[in-house]
């Protein structure tokens, strides 16, 4: 009975409180592979540059970002990104500590680490395009932009979903230690609630329960959206 009252939704329950904190973590984890996305795609095209220095900057952005610990990486958004806001404010006259957000700079850090991943998913998956269909589009005429949206993207989409199944995966863990910043993401919300209520054992448990519903419903989501995906493509098409 007490452990219903306390995992409970009343007044001296943490029920509600959990699911919320969850709700965040899911929100850290879709901002932050929106923005993974993003540059991933940006360094992705890099790495498939013909110019060597592009091809460069490419390798050493996912160098760092896939060698740095995942921790440090988050220090340096949030620490340094609020001396930055920080020095901006006094430029403008005001006199004191601007902190950076802690949702913005949790979901900025894990989508540059994100973005990394993404980038050798994204770059793997144009390499499984089959190059004769680009060729055969190049040679009836078809345009960059017309070969991109017909032909290379819908297909790096279909070849990319696999490996970004895996980084949402990544992320979702990874948005664990946005806990050091503040967040009450669920991480942050079960050392609490551990701490208020000495039931460590309970709350850590709970918690990690939570975070595998969470990655048992990103797998069923994300095998579904494969076998969708999959249904228009030719069998072994994209293996190698």
């Amino acid at each position: 009975m007490q452990i219903v009252e306390t995992l409970g939704f009343g007044q001296t329950g943490w029920g509600g409180l959990l699911l919320m904190a969850a709700l965040m973590t899911l929100c850290v984890t879709l901002t932050a592979l929106l923005i993974g996305a993003v540059l991933g795609a940006v360094v992705a095209a890099a790495k498939l540059s013909q110019s060597r220095a592009i091809r460069t900057a490419g390798g050493v952005y996912t160098t760092i970002f896939r060698g740095v610990p995942e921790l440090l990486i988050i220090y340096l958004v949030y620490f340094g990104g609020s001396s930055a806001v920080t020095m901006i404010g006094a430029y403008f006259g005001y006199d004191g500590f601007l902190g950076l957000p802690t949702f913005i700079a949790g979901a900025l850090a894990v989508g540059l680490i994100c973005g990394a991943y993404q980038a050798e998913v994204y770059r793997g998956a144009f390499l499984a395009i089959p190059r004769g269909e680009l060729e055969a589009a190049e040679a009836i005429g078809m345009n960059r932009l017309l070969r991109f949206r017909r032909i290379i993207a819908p297909q790096v989409l279909r070849f990319a979903l696999p490996g970004i199944g895996n980084v949402w995966q990544l992320s979702l863990k990874d948005s664990a230690l946005v806990s050091v910043t503040g967040l009450a993401d669920l991480m942050r919300t079960s050392q609490v609630a551990a701490g208020s209520t000495r039931q460590y054992f309970l709350f850590f448990i709970v918690g990690g329960c939570l975070y595998l519903v969470l990655t048992s419903m990103s797998d069923r989501l994300f095998a579904s959206a494969e076998r969708r995906a999959s249904r228009s493509m030719p069998a072994g098409i994209g293996q190698i």
